[in-house]
């Protein structure tokens, strides 16, 4: 099929580049108009208790949250001041003519309501509500950011801090975006002349953007279409620049090596192409399907913040083997020996039959067992800390501690008693009936642990509505273990338990419950795809196993930076919390994944092929590391440079996925794929090629 491909790309290259270019260009415009309407919300559990509580909430009681929190401190002087009292109602006023706002409500509106009050009585709670029906959260969160633009700070007497979710979502997108912005400026141009040093010749080094502006353009236009039916994060779009670069600086490298060594061996240009597509074609292809399936798991779990991921993830992988596949040959054909025009450095043109990778190859092979305890051992090291790994997810505290969306929601956590976490809504349907029970219910619940005050019931029709006001954090591991108490009480039949820390909990746990499926969808299809393509049962066991060692490591190196507070000068300083994001965590760990079996199928392509043309186990493995391993690092190398930029940013995640990613490839494409592969393949000699006769007919060796 390969091959085939190969001789029809070499009749009509200037026919398929000339269509491939259009299509894209046209893909790429269509794609643009997906930036208006991608979401920046998209951490919940839709099928949830907490989302079933909300659904009632906002349509039946009509409730609404605000969007913003202003604290207003009164500096010296009582909140009760006449002076104070006259300049805050004079503020909400200006506050109330701001486009998008439907109403307020201060401790001065509401007549001196204690809760409002601050604990030591010089500052008030303002709450700004959009206008009703507002669901956009983009829209929302630049609501937020303006309101904080044009009232926060010094105004007269008054000094304005704003919180709240409008305000923290809208500070998070605006400094992820100027972070992102700054980390390509350092990452785009160093990324150039790396390529540069890494190809020997200026117009290879331009191949990695054919397949790379293919992935992102053509993964612009699929997320476009999505759009049309589902919600889409906006933090997709990362996902596509970032792994479509890096997709397409490691399938390029692939193509261009293979064409050059056929073009060394004598081979036409022609025969070259096609002798290339076959089989280093092959291998971008099944590698593509390992990384495909990997990034897929993403698409089972409940958060659409991680679906966006799958989409992108599957999207930008399709495109980037649809590149590396078509238009790359097309341009390699017409382009010819002129790929190594403007030479920068002779020794990345010319590719060796022996040098010091098969040396390392053979080193290692003489002393096994030596290496693969050592190299485990290390990987041990490394991943001892992740026995103290603790989730939770994302509030104003990723943000840097000067940020003043992070300043303002420290301000309410300490001069506020009992407004560290957001009301825990209780929702009885029919509870008016059932007075005697509701009671008892509630006087159970208020002796649960973390539980400040409980609220008076509000009646709406035959309803009730209760708020619990927690003492802690709402996005936090104490708030997920109020919450599990709460529901642990028997209940009035038909309550629902919302509200932020019923919402974190049910994430989590929808997380929780849906990890295995993934997990398992991952190693089986991966497991199928290894085997498929080598013929062993043995091969496919092993990548897993040592990719999941990998991933340990690099999630145990995580934990000890940014759970236990080390290495700051080197990462960049971030407020320790304890825990990690969720989402964040999985998705390093996907990308980490499929990465890694990247990788891990262009060093087994080689082997196999080595192995198949008659060498023995030794030397099939020492020429196979030869021709390979200069490509896994210098794409490694390449790809940790563009995640290594993002941790550059003040924002925790952000900062935890440039390094986790950084560390995983370069983990991975040294003491893995260097060390512990060729170790193993000596260990297992002629077993790491056995298969039961019955299923090699499943492969394509067969």
């Amino acid at each position: 099929m390969f091959e085939t491909l190969g001789r029809f790309i070499v009749r009509r290259k200037k026919s398929v580049l000339v269509l491939f270019i259009i299509g894209i260009l046209a893909a790429g415009g269509v794609g643009s108009l997906a930036f208006g309407k991608l979401d920046s919300g998209g951490y919940s559990d839709l099928n949830s208790e907490s989302a079933k509580a909300y659904v009632y909430l906002t349509e039946k009681f009509k409730v609404e949250e605000p969007i913003a929190i202003l604290v207003v401190d009164s500096g010296s002087k009582s909140v009760d001041d006449s002076e104070i009292t006259t300049a805050a109602l004079a503020l909400e006023s200006e506050i109330k003519s701001v486009d998008g706002v439907a109403k307020t409500l201060s401790y001065w509106s509401a007549g001196g309501a204690a809760n409002l009050r601050a604990t030591d009585s010089r500052a008030g709670f303002l709450f700004v509500y959009a206008k009703p029906g507002s669901t956009d959260w983009d829209v929302l969160s630049k609501l937020g950011g303006t309101l904080q633009d044009r009232f926060e700070g010094k105004r007269g007497e008054l000094t304005v801090f704003a919180s709240g979710s409008g305000v923290i979502t809208d500070a998070i997108n605006s400094k992820i975006e100027t972070d992102l912005a700054l980390a390509e400026t350092i990452a785009i141009p160093l990324t150039f002349v790396l390529l540069a040093f890494v190809f020997g010749a200026l117009v290879a080094s331009a191949m990695p953007l054919v397949v790379g502006v293919s992935a992102i353009l053509g993964s612009f236009f699929i997320i476009y279409l999505l759009t049309l039916f589902t919600d889409v994060s906006v933090f997709a779009l990362n996902l596509i620049t970032g792994l479509g670069l890096g997709l397409g600086i490691d399938y390029a490298l692939l193509m261009v090596n293979r064409f050059r060594e056929e073009l060394h061996h004598g081979k036409s240009v022609d025969e070259a192409i096609v002798t290339t597509v076959a089989t280093a074609g092959k291998t971008v292809f099944y590698s593509g399907l390992t990384v495909f399936f990997t990034m897929s798991a993403l698409l089972f779990f409940p958060l659409n913040f991680l679906k966006s991921f799958g989409y992108a993830g599957v999207s930008v992988i399709t495109l980037a083997v649809l590149g590396a596949l078509i238009p790359l040959p097309a341009l390699m054909a017409i382009l010819g020996t002129k790929i190594d025009k403007g030479v920068i450095r002779k020794g990345g043109i010319t590719p060796k039959e022996d040098g010091r990778w098969a040396q390392t190859a053979r080193w290692v092979m003489r002393r096994p067992l030596i290496v693969v305890v050592s190299s485990l051992l290390v990987l041990g090291i490394l991943a001892a800390p992740v026995v103290n790994i603790a989730f939770a997810q994302i509030d104003s505290r990723v943000l840097p501690a000067s940020n003043p969306a992070a300043i303002a929601s420290a301000v309410i956590t300490d001069r506020f008693e009992g407004f560290e976490g957001s009301p825990i809504e209780v929702v009885v349907p029919g509870g008016v009936k059932m007075e005697a029970e509701v009671t008892q219910y509630l006087e159970k619940v208020a002796r649960v642990d973390g539980i400040a005050r409980v609220s008076a019931p509000e009646i709406y029709g035959d309803d009730l509505r209760i708020q619990l006001i927690p003492s802690k954090g709402s996005r936090t591991l104490a708030a997920e273990e109020i919450i599990r108490n709460i529901r642990a009480i028997d209940r009035p039949e038909g309550t629902l338990i919302g509200g932020v820390a019923a919402d974190f909990t049910d994430s989590q746990n929808g997380i929780t419950r849906t990890l295995p499926w993934a997990l398992g969808w991952i190693a089986l299809t991966v497991f199928i795809l290894i085997f498929v393509f080598t013929g062993s049962i043995i091969l496919p066991i092993k990548a897993v196993l040592l990719n999941a060692l990998s991933l340990l490591a690099t999630l145990g190196a995580i934990t000890w930076i940014f759970i236990e507070g080390h290495l700051k000068w080197l990462v960049g300083d971030f407020t320790v919390t304890g825990t990690l994001d969720t989402g964040s965590v999985i998705l390093v760990a996907v990308v980490v994944f499929g990465l890694s079996m990247d990788y891990e199928l262009f060093l087994l392509s080689r082997i196999r092929e080595e192995h198949m043309a008659g060498k023995n186990n030794v030397e099939s493995v020492a020429v196979g590391l030869q021709r390979s391993a200069r490509i896994i690092t210098a794409a490694a190398l390449l790809l940790a440079v563009v995640f290594a930029a993002f941790m550059t940013s003040g924002v925790t995640s952000i900062k935890m996925l440039g390094f986790g990613v950084s560390l995983a490839v370069l983990l991975d494409a040294t003491l893995v794929r260097a060390l512990l592969v060729p170790a193993l393949m000596r260990l297992f000699g002629e077993r790491n090629w056995w298969a039961p006769k019955a299923l090699r007919k499943f492969t394509i060796t067969h």
